[in-house]
């Protein structure tokens, strides 16, 4: 049975369509078919950064309208098996999503034989958010280590406890991820962003990564390559603990503490 994995957070700007992407790829690595499906009816940003843009025919809402079918709408990923996108519309309004037809993908899929199913979220709780989440197994609460950020997920966790079908039901509750984005332990030390000890303690719920602010970021989206694939980068190797986490492996954090400059550095200001 396909794991329904929704990425969320409370603002905008955090970084949950990138560790879609990356989770979603990172899995699909491990040899986990694997299918990531965009949310955000009317701005639709996955494509662009799955690098995928030029190949959307059909999308989401096509599929729940009954205008196209499901394999006609989802596109398999070019550089990592396993893996396929299912975009949304730029075109429409958000009230497009019905409850009734997004429980019919997600079915589909389920019986397609994928084993995960990452839900990009979008920000905030308006119907395409509240759409996501009601349907999902497990929650990937994705954060800046800011107190606006941090206050906004807290909101989302709420919702996540009594508006998921699983609340509904009375089943066992959506099982929570926290996912820390852009930390940045040189700012941690000087006061201007939360510790990762200072979020869990706010928020109260399981650490699952935490991925540092790095410019592979933006290079990665900007060149449509989801950055996990960029071993090179801190960002990318963090994405890549993160699901070895997911897994049920253990893995230490990295990249908490800010890196101590040799006298060179220090010197010259490196």
């Amino acid at each position: 049975m396909a794991r329904i994995i929704v990425v969320t957070s409370g603002k905008g700007g955090v970084g949950k369509t990138t560790s879609s992407a990356a989770i979603a790829t990172g899995l699909a690595q491990k040899g986990k078919k694997t299918v990531v499906i965009d949310f955000d009816i009317g701005l639709r940003n996955l494509d662009l950064i799955m690098g995928c843009e030029r190949r959307v025919v059909y999308d989401f809402v096509n599929v729940i309208q009954g205008d196209a079918t499901l394999n006609q709408a989802l596109i398999k990923d070019k550089r990592t098996d396993n893996l396929y996108i299912l975009p949304a519309s730029q075109t429409r309004d958000k009230d497009a999503l019905t409850r009734e037809g997004v429980e019919k993908v997600l079915d589909t899929l389920d019986e397609m034989g994928y084993d995960f199913i990452v839900c990009d979220s979008p920000a905030g709780i308006e119907s395409g958010a509240l759409m996501a989440l009601y349907f999902a197994d497990e929650a990937i609460i994705t954060t800046n280590p800011e107190v606006s950020s941090v206050r906004d997920s807290d909101r989302i966790l709420g919702i996540l406890a009594s508006k998921s079908r699983r609340a509904e039901r009375g089943e066992d509750p959506i099982k929570e991820h926290l996912l820390v984005t852009r930390y940045n332990p040189e700012r941690v030390n000087r006061g201007d962003m939360l510790s990762v000890e200072d979020v869990v303690e706010i928020l109260r719920i399981p650490l699952l990564g935490v991925i540092p602010e790095s410019p592979s970021v933006l290079r990665a989206s900007n060149q449509g390559e989801p950055v996990i694939l960029d071993l090179e980068s801190d960002a990318g190797l963090a994405y890549g603990d993160t699901i070895e986490r997911l897994l049920g492996e253990e893995r230490p954090f990295r990249f908490l503490n800010e890196e101590k400059k040799g006298f060179l550095k220090r010197l010259f200001g490196g």
